[in-house]
């Protein structure tokens, strides 16, 4: 308890899945909560939720690749908390898009979701954190962003160049101590996974995966909880992988 306390933390996404366990976990540890998602009813069940427990949480509606909407999250927490400490870069999309299936619509809105609204989001957050002398940017990215995944060609592009966008990131604004990481899921079970993967495609997940189970929402809160806390505090410009050894083949 308290390992986020009184950090104002801005978690996109976070209507389910990794982001909504993110904002649980993270409001359990002292963290004043701004949740973001397109999916407003969830997400105001996830903030009540919170504040039915003891948290501090507000909810905004946000599409991630809309630079007036990244304007206005920044600004609600400033209103309603007073600054911005933490950014967790969580939502995303993923497509199921062998080169055989490739289309523009769908590269571009994948590239659109995945990897510009992470720059955006960024952009967006480090004027306030300059003014505190400090901050922690947490950018979510994928094993695919690390490792060739057949059939995910959009996503796996998407994923790289956000691991490489963190690194740049952390380059440019350490100066202001301002840090900046990457985290790298395996196969988390997610509302997301379960709708995108097929039952024949998650047996070969399942096999590529060391661990004797497959990742839950918490496996990956627990590492972005570190990463957004001071325990961090000389961590920049690196990935963390949390994929029960599915990299270590």
């Amino acid at each position: 308890m308290g390992r986020l306390a009184d950090k104002v933390v801005i978690i996109t996404g976070a209507a389910m899945g990794q982001g909504a366990e993110e904002a649980r976990m993270f409001a359990k540890e002292g963290a004043k909560i701004v949740a973001t998602d397109l999916q407003i009813d969830q997400l105001h069940a996830i903030v009540q939720e919170i504040k039915d427990n003891g948290g501090e949480a507000i909810g905004v509606k946000h599409n991630v690749a809309s630079e007036e909407d990244w304007k206005n999250v920044v600004a609600q927490a400033v209103e309603h908390f007073g600054r911005v400490n933490v950014l967790v870069n969580n939502a995303g999309i993923t497509t199921a898009q062998g080169f055989d299936q490739f289309d523009m619509a769908g590269w571009n809105k994948i590239l659109e979701i995945n990897l510009t609204g992470t720059m955006l989001g960024m952009q967006a957050v480090v004027p306030e954190m300059r003014k505190l002398g400090s901050g922690s940017i947490v950018n979510i990215s994928s094993i695919a962003g690390l490792v060739a995944m057949s059939g995910t060609n959009g996503y796996s592009a998407s994923k790289g160049a956000v691991t490489l966008i963190s690194k740049t990131a952390a380059m440019e604004l350490a100066k202001d101590s301002i840090r900046v990481n990457s985290v790298h899921p395996g196969v988390i079970m997610t509302p997301m996974v379960e709708k995108a993967v097929t039952e024949e495609a998650m047996k070969g997940l399942k096999a590529g995966t060391l661990l004797p189970r497959m990742g839950r929402p918490e496996d990956i809160a627990y590492g972005v909880l570190y990463l957004a806390s001071d325990e961090s505090a000389f961590v920049t410009g690196t990935q963390l992988v949390i994929d029960g050894g599915w990299t270590a083949r």
